[in-house]
């Protein structure tokens, strides 16, 4: 697969369907491989007519893998990666689709940089500026959340991550997020953090963006959700556990945009909801 140099780090970037089509960059969360974008869900977003686009993000995967003591970074880095490849591509203007950080970061670049985003949008995200790394380093220490704070997580989101990790602590994080109502396949994600193993090209890099949030954890612009004026999607899960609520702040804020909430669907993207999504993708980037 093909790896393109953005901002002086090695990314991977892989492509799908026809390149005359209109482009969909799919942005994946903090300490995520944009491998996470499952290829049933890629396919049929690609199978709709468009050209569908996903990336490593850098210190993930097979994208570069840094010292970052030697060459620290912020998350206006990582930001700045999305355009990169946006332009590493050719491409001038492409739909933007986020899960998590990445909605977080697809909210800041349409406020930034609205000519090169078609629509955006959000899956299982926060409202740019709410400060929700705050909020969830807050709950997992056992702090009280301040008024007017974004809602916390819920109680079993940190529960499992302040519990003692045992041998399946991947497993058992995967299943937290993918919530209670949808079944959870625990030998199918054994078999997805093996690959994620298999791809990553130092897995201790991925840490770097925690570093990169401590380096400047402010760095989200504030109370500016309101000027965002690109067509905006909100997609959150009716089991959602690490972000409660917050789609529907976000969907609240931006003028003009639309929020979807999928019964039974968590934090996780899992086959059973891939045909709503795919289908909701779809009809927004053709408006």
């Amino acid at each position: 697969m093909p790896i393109i140099e953005v901002n002086d780090v090695e990314l991977w970037v892989e492509e799908f369907g026809d390149p005359t089509h209109p482009a969909v960059l799919l942005v994946m969360g903090s300490m995520s491989q944009g491998h996470l974008w499952p290829d049933e869900l890629v396919g049929r977003i690609a199978a709709g007519g468009r050209r569908v686009i996903r990336y490593d993000h850098r210190d993930t995967g097979r994208s570069s893998a840094l010292n970052f003591e030697e060459r620290p970074y912020t998350w206006a880095a990582i930001k700045d990666d999305v355009l990169g490849v946006l332009d590493a591509l050719g491409i001038e203007r492409a739909h933007l689709v986020g899960h998590s950080a990445g909605g977080l970061l697809g909210q800041w670049i349409a406020l930034e940089h609205p000519s090169r985003i078609a629509s955006l949008t959000a899956i299982g995200s926060s409202p740019l500026g709410g400060g929700e790394g705050v909020v969830v380093m807050r709950a997992l220490s056992g702090q009280p959340q301040p008024p007017g704070s974004l809602p916390e997580p819920k109680p079993e989101f940190v529960r499992v991550l302040t519990s003692p990790p045992g041998e399946d602590f991947a497993v058992d994080v995967a299943r937290m997020l993918h919530g209670t109502v949808l079944p959870f396949d625990a030998d199918a994600q054994r078999e997805v953090e093996e690959r994620l193993r298999e791809r990553d090209r130092d897995p201790a890099t991925v840490a770097n963006h925690q570093k990169a949030w401590a380096a400047d954890p402010d760095f989200e612009p504030v109370g500016r959700l309101g000027e965002i004026t690109v067509p905006t999607l909100v997609v959150e899960g009716s089991e959602e556990p690490a972000k409660p609520g917050h789609g529907k702040l976000i969907a609240a804020a931006i003028p003009g945009s639309e929020y979807l909430e999928i019964e039974g669907m968590g934090h996780t993207l899992p086959p059973e909801i891939h045909a709503e999504l795919a289908a909701a993708v779809l009809a927004h980037t053709a408006r």
